[in-house]
């Protein structure tokens, strides 16, 4: 029996047909072949993941109907737990519990980080579940530095991963990244003036 590539996840026979009619079937086929895509994190994905203070988590109730959250924290927040698994520590909220809901009926999840600053964004497809009163896994969970109280656990198992295309994405930069670049410009600043001052006013000529 044949294995499916993991990027089926994503190209289903419906895509694979809209594909084939708007004529780029051929060169995903090939991107099959020659890039698939994985379903195991590599040392780049999960640096990239461990940078990450802000994902889009997506879930389905049973019918089908979509929903996305916004899920944030410091940097590391989103945990690798292990080659095909990530975890984070649900914090409490609204109250509105549509994820919760979703996950008890449709496990498929899916998971879209993307950094403005460097314009890259990455795709995570597999399936999640909640874990309930499980005090060490939401003590290894528990983002340092965070707020919020954790209340559970929601872990997410991999299925496929693809880097995105990073066209247009517009660059933007977080307000801590940028007032460390501005702190680094006003140091620099400052050495250059107090090296001018050290030195003296230059003679004509010189």
């Amino acid at each position: 029996m044949v294995t499916p590539p993991p990027s089926d996840v994503a190209f289903s026979a419906a895509v694979k047909a809209v594909q084939a009619a708007k004529g780029s079937r051929a060169l995903y086929a090939n991107v099959e072949t020659k890039r698939p895509w994985s379903d195991r994190i590599t040392p780049e994905l999960a640096a990239f993941i461990g940078a990450q203070s802000s994902v889009f988590f997506g879930t389905a109730s049973a019918a089908g109907q979509p929903y996305i959250q916004h899920r944030g924290g410091p940097a590391g927040f989103l945990k690798v737990l292990g080659d095909r698994q990530l975890g984070f520590a649900d914090l409490a909220g609204n109250k509105q519990y549509i994820t919760l809901g979703n996950l008890s009926e449709n496990p498929r999840a899916y998971l879209f980080l993307i950094d403005y600053e460097h314009a890259r964004r990455v795709r995570l497809w597999g399936s999640a579940r909640v874990v309930e009163e499980d005090p060490s896994l939401l003590d290894r969970l528990r983002p340092e530095g965070g707020s919020g109280r954790a209340e559970r656990a929601i872990l997410f198992d991999i299925a496929a991963w693809d880097v995105n295309c990073p066209q247009h994405i517009p660059q933007r930069i977080d307000v801590a990244r940028a007032a460390a670049l501005l702190a680094e410009r006003d140091s620099r600043i400052a050495m250059l003036e107090a090296e001018l001052a050290r030195r003296g006013p230059s003679s004509p000529g010189t």
